[in-house]
């Protein structure tokens, strides 16, 4: 019998409509890697999904069976928490085969390493940003902390995907014989992001002038993404040829449209929601401006990077790792607005600067690669 490895992650909670749903599941994002290795491994796949019915749906690109995980985001959840890991421990009474547990996120991670010390398993952790990161909230650096250090005491393999993390993560007291890793994120597929798009047909599209100055954020919009200061920024700048596309959907969108409009630059503001296209978009902009307030390893910079855009970027956990201030872009403090308009000035001024900047960050992304991020994953599970 294949040694079993499961991989749990924790999610957006979904609408009935979503949890009934049947349509195959590939590997996402911060999945694919990790399958990849596993699957390399030989072990048997098994993966959280929170669907009512996992045991009909199709799997795509590997033979993984699912299981209905009911794991969410939401810390406080207490019973859909508590549900959470009564689901994995029947699963694996069911499956006594499963000998690894791989668990991602905060709930993820509580639920996943809880079931793992009660039956034994080999646990690995893959942190994408501790909660108690510098300049965090009192009880995030003391509770959630003082949580992540008892459950550490659980944990075979601790992965981390930033320095900063790393360096804390020394700190905490495995499990006998376990160990901290750094891993570069997840990984970026980096051959997706190999042709050019039309810029000019993209921004008709959009109804933005042809010869405009395009920046680009990329990010749920929620208060920690923070665009409040990227908008203040572009205020400030007092450009009328400077717009500012948004894509990404949250609550915090009708509160960013009125300080638009009281700012005058309801016309250079673009929430575009939800986009399928963005790529298109990376490719049909000038910079990147990402003003967020928290991060692990965010995704959004590295496409942008992937996309040659220098970027400008809170300075940040995450963000320092990936960014190379004054080669691939500019670190600015994150409340900073001032500080963002004068490095977006720099950029506007210095067509050179920009394309050394470009090259660079399409150099450097490199090191972030999904093929990468496979080969360290895969190094790692065969030390299991």
């Amino acid at each position: 019998m294949k040694t079993g490895y499961l991989f749990i992650s924790n999610g957006t909670k979904p609408t009935k409509e979503a949890a009934d749903s049947l349509d195959p599941i590939a590997p996402g994002s911060f999945s694919k890697a990790a399958i990849w290795a596993a699957d390399k491994m030989g072990w048997e796949l098994h993966m959280g999904i929170n669907r009512n019915h996992p045991e009909q749906v199709e799997s795509l690109g590997y033979d993984i069976k699912f299981y209905n995980q009911h794991c969410y985001r939401n810390i406080f959840a207490l019973r859909d928490n508590w549900r959470a890991y009564r689901n994995l421990c029947r699963y694996l009474r069911l499956n006594p085969q499963i000998k690894i547990i791989h668990c991602n996120t905060p709930i993820g991670g509580v639920v996943g390493r809880l079931a793992g010390h009660k039956y034994g398993l080999k646990v690995i952790y893959m942190a994408h940003g501790f909660h108690f990161f510098k300049g965090a909230p009192l009880f995030n650096r003391t509770i959630l902390k003082w949580v992540e250090r008892w459950l550490a005491r659980h944990t075979d393999i601790l992965i981390t995907i930033n320095r900063e993390d790393y360096e804390a993560a020394q700190k905490f007291k495995l499990k006998k014989g376990g160990e901290v890793a750094y891993v570069p994120g997840v990984g970026i597929d980096l051959s997706s992001f190999m042709a050019p798009q039309n810029k000019k047909e993209k921004l008709r599209e959009l109804g933005i002038p042809e010869n405009a100055f395009i920046c680009i954020g990329i990010g749920d919009v929620i208060k920690r993404k923070n665009y409040k200061t990227a908008i203040e920024a572009i205020s400030l700048l007092q450009n009328p040829n400077v717009h500012f596309i948004i894509c990404g959907v949250g609550p915090e969108i009708g509160p960013l449209e009125e300080l638009a409009k009281q700012n005058g630059i309801s016309d250079r503001i673009h929430f575009l929601g939800f986009r399928k296209d963005v790529k298109d978009l990376l490719y049909s902009s000038d910079a990147f401006l990402f003003s967020s307030l928290q991060e692990g390893l965010p995704r959004s910079t590295m496409e942008a990077m992937a996309a040659g855009l220098p970027c400008v970027v809170s300075d940040i956990r995450g963000n320092r790792d990936l960014i190379d201030d004054g080669k691939g872009g500019f670190l600015v403090p994150p409340t900073d607005a001032s500080a963002y308009a004068r490095a977006i000035t720099k950029l506007i001024e210095d067509a050179k600067l920009r394309d050394s900047m470009s090259a660079y960050n399409q150099s450097a992304i490199k090191n972030f690669s999904l093929d990468k991020v496979q080969q360290e994953l895969l190094s790692i599970f065969e030390t299991i």
